[in-house]
């Protein structure tokens, strides 16, 4: 089986260009590994031949791997139009196997200007031809429902309606981020969004047992295999966080506690970045929406971090980051009802505009530094591989 696939932007990174397309190659390798897939790349077309078997399971990583635009299954032939010409009536038979008529348009390419017939005239003869042989079929330039695409380049390549895929970047060609993941809506989601843009990640949880459970934990695992796919694998670092939120509670003003427990968290994905060589954090963050994010907020709770902190989610609602979490397929896992430790340890009324220089007093006076190490130090690491 031969999959024809399209990369959309990556053809515009000039000199960058075969970086990116290397990338886009290894992730899918890595994600169809067990099928064996051969992966040509020739003129802005990456073609994949599988095994015929593993023809669904290939259909299934080409639409969740980023880079991918598009994908069509496709036929090699020779370079003759009375070949092409069969292929392309195939096509129009598999299309009217459960119908009578429908429309129709050839759209053709020639690379090989060898090639005796332009595109024009390869689409005027297909057209004609397949008016003759079907006459329930109809042409339609605008919407057909079915398209048949001739690219003529070292071989002929024919195929018909593809597939979207989900566009963007192959993950892992702007580096590597530390993702804050909470266990709610917005932190997967944000995942997703800088996967997308090339970001490969890692994931760190904060777990505060007792005071959360071990089914708060699991959730946690539930939407880091659930982002395995999109991100082409993804570390989950489970950080044990109960003795430096019992001095939180114990040490700091109670309205305090939330900014200070979030800029400590901040504090821990930094170091943790620097052993992971990632260039940057990743958060769920949108403004105005709870206490911790607010613009004054958001100043202080990054302060612990030289890091660039990206938030993907900071100018959208509720109800937008709701839809890709459950286009995503994470939604319903999030919304399970185990308190992760923010919510624990959150006050009635926590700060919603601090004061930037008290609020670093305090944070300093706290003298966290040798407990956030002794907790980093007895994190747990699993890994969860890119899914089928």
């Amino acid at each position: 089986m031969l999959f024809l696939l399209k990369i959309g932007e990556i053809s515009l990174k000039g000199g960058n260009r075969g970086y990116f397309e290397k990338k886009l190659s290894q992730n899918i390798k890595r994600r169809l590994k067990d099928a064996r897939p051969q992966i040509t790349i020739t003129r802005g077309r990456f073609l994949i031949e599988i095994d015929d078997q593993a023809g669904q399971q290939a259909e299934k990583v080409l639409s969740t791997t980023f880079g991918v635009v598009g994908f069509s299954k496709t036929k090699a032939c020779g370079k003759n139009i009375d070949e092409i010409r069969q292929e392309a009536f195939r096509l129009v038979e598999e299309f009217l196997v459960d119908r009578s008529t429908g429309s129709f348009k050839v759209a053709a390419r020639r690379s090989d200007k060898s090639f005796p017939h332009s595109s024009y005239e390869i689409a005027s003869i297909l057209g004609d031809d397949i008016r003759g042989r079907f006459p329930g079929m109809s042409v339609d330039v605008r919407s057909p429902d079915l398209l048949i695409s001739v690219e003529i380049r070292e071989k002929a390549y024919v195929y018909g309606n593809g597939e979207r895929g989900p566009g963007g970047l192959p993950v892992g060609v702007a580096g590597k981020g530390i993702l804050l993941l909470s266990g709610g809506i917005d932190s997967p989601v944000a995942a997703y969004l800088m996967a997308k843009r090339g970001l490969a990640i890692d994931a760190v949880y904060y777990h505060t047992y007792p005071y959360t459970s071990d089914e708060a934990l699991e959730k946690v695992k539930t939407l880091a295999s659930k982002l395995s796919a999109p991100c082409s694998g993804i570390n989950l670092f489970i950080v044990p966080f109960t003795d430096v939120a019992l001095k939180l509670r114990q040490n700091a003003p109670l309205e305090e506690t939330t900014l200070l427990m979030r800029a400590s968290m901040m504090d821990v994905a930094s170091r943790l970045a620097g052993q992971r060589n990632a260039l940057c954090l990743v958060t769920g963050e949108s403004l105005s929406q709870v206490a911790s994010q607010t613009a004054q907020s958001m100043r202080f709770t990054e302060d612990p971090s030289d890091l660039p902190v990206f938030r993907p989610l900071i100018g959208m609602d509720k109800e937008e980051i709701i839809e890709i979490a459950r286009r995503i397929d994470t939604f319903e896992t999030s919304i399970l009802p185990y308190e992760d430790c923010c919510t624990v340890f959150s006050p009635d009324k926590p700060l919603i505009r601090p004061d930037f220089d008290r609020m670093r007093v305090s944070y300093d006076g706290l003298e966290l530094d040798e407990l956030l190490e002794e907790s980093l130090q007895k994190r747990d690491k699993v890994w969860f591989p890119p899914q089928e």
